[in-house]
């Protein structure tokens, strides 16, 4: 009885630590504060389409969108494995917008939050970071946004600390979450042993 009692107690310090983490970032997934901005989902603003505007889609055309932004109309045609960015008038690939068109493109976005996203710093291809330090990538060929800030990456290292993820090495990670897990079993079980010994 003893050795189970110090087994138990060994058992118990040892997982101090990840049982703090668990029952803190828990409580925070519980609560779920800033998650709405952190993990917002941002779009193209969309506009009414053009009544004149003729497509005729063509056979190997599994899906299609016609989209009308700020830039103008954008055909989104789906083939088997991918999605092409065509232009509806000439049904060519559509050029990749250049900085200013980006620039158009991503403000008209930001105006349903400008609280958030504010006015962009800096350009880096198809991404942009903004003067409130939120990073948006556009990808291009589905005409989609994906918006990450300071609290989004607080959040996601919080999942991180949670499941155990410390090292930031996959194989490691994946045994001290491994561990954790027989760590807590075995102190379940050690506790449940002492109380009917006690019995």
């Amino acid at each position: 009885m003893i050795k189970s009692r110090k087994l138990h107690k060994i058992t118990g310090l040892i997982l101090v630590l990840p049982m703090l983490a668990w029952t803190i970032t828990g409580l925070i997934f519980f609560i779920k504060p800033g998650y709405q901005g952190a993990y917002e989902q941002l779009s193209i603003k969309t506009y009414p389409l053009s009544a004149s505007l003729v497509v005729i889609p063509k056979k190997e055309w599994r899906e299609v969108r016609l989209i009308h932004s700020i830039l103008g109309e954008h055909l989104l045609v789906k083939l088997d494995n991918k999605t092409v960015h065509l232009d509806p008038v000439s049904l060519a690939v559509k050029a990749i917008p250049s900085e200013q068109e980006l620039k158009t493109l991503l403000r008209d976005a930001f105006s349903r939050n400008s609280e958030r996203y504010g006015d962009i710093l800096s350009v880096n291809g198809l991404a942009v970071k903004t003067t409130t330090g939120v990073e948006v990538k556009l990808d291009w060929a589905n005409l989609r946004l994906s918006q990450s800030g300071q609290d989004t990456q607080l959040i996601n290292q919080l999942y991180k600390i949670h499941y155990l993820q410390w090292t930031g090495h996959q194989t490691v990670d994946q045994f001290l979450g491994v561990l954790g897990l027989i760590l807590l079993i075995s102190l379940t079980f050690l506790g449940v042993r002492l109380y009917i010994k006690k019995k």
